[in-house]
């Protein structure tokens, strides 16, 4: 069993920055960040591999959202610059224990943070 624990977001002006943070209780393969807004399907937004720190993301949030990790604290991050409206939405950070190649498939990862509400707006 793996718990997480995410913690970062908040409400902030378009062109702002947040980052978001995902305490992982134990064994990490890939840690991944997805995104829901109301009424509408889960997002993939970005993943990292734990071992390697080899990262995706999805094409709209390129040069603007940065994922990373912290081997040492087993935490993961989600940093986000120049948000926009758009990037409203809950936020869930999620880890698979076990490598696959369909890393941006919500089945991929059988656990899930609780999410925390990013809200951007003037």
């Amino acid at each position: 069993q793996v718990q997480l624990a995410e913690s970062g977001g908040g409400l902030v002006r378009p062109g702002g920055s947040l980052r978001l943070s995902c305490a992982a209780s134990g064994r990490t393969y890939t840690m991944a960040w997805f995104r829901q807004v109301e009424g509408k399907e889960l997002e993939f937004v970005a993943a990292v591999r734990w071992h390697t720190g080899y990262t995706y993301n999805v094409d709209s949030v390129s040069g603007r959202f940065t994922i990373s990790r912290d081997n040492a604290k087993n935490t993961g991050y989600l940093q986000m610059s120049r948000l926009k409206p758009e990037d409203t939405a809950v936020y869930y950070c999620a880890v698979a224990t076990e490598y696959s190649d369909d890393y941006y498939q919500r089945t991929s990862y059988p656990y899930w943070g609780q999410g925390t509400q990013v809200t951007v707006s003037s």
